[in-house]
């Protein structure tokens, strides 16, 4: 899959708190994995995710290998949503 770096911090910044906790736990990841997939470069403590990112407008191009960080960071966005409405 691939989407804008702009795009996918948009996404990260939109979480509510919580979030990379929840998503870490969900898929039994470290959470700064899941930074690491949001664009934080820390690896210490986190695993190197497949993430592959081309110059370009918007911050690039990141082409995804596993989209399913995303995918959740979306449900949990949806969620989210449902329940402010």
């Amino acid at each position: 899959m691939n989407i804008t770096f702009d795009e996918l911090r948009k996404i990260k910044h939109q979480l509510p708190t919580g979030s990379v906790s929840r998503i870490a736990s969900e898929l039994n990841i470290e959470e700064q994995t899941v930074r690491n997939y949001f664009g934080a470069k820390k690896f210490e403590n986190g695993e190197v995710v497949g993430c592959h990112i081309e110059p370009g407008p918007h911050g690039g191009i990141v082409h995804l290998d596993d989209d399913h960080i995303l995918h959740l960071a979306k449900k949990i966005l949806a969620e989210a949503q449902s329940i402010a409405s």
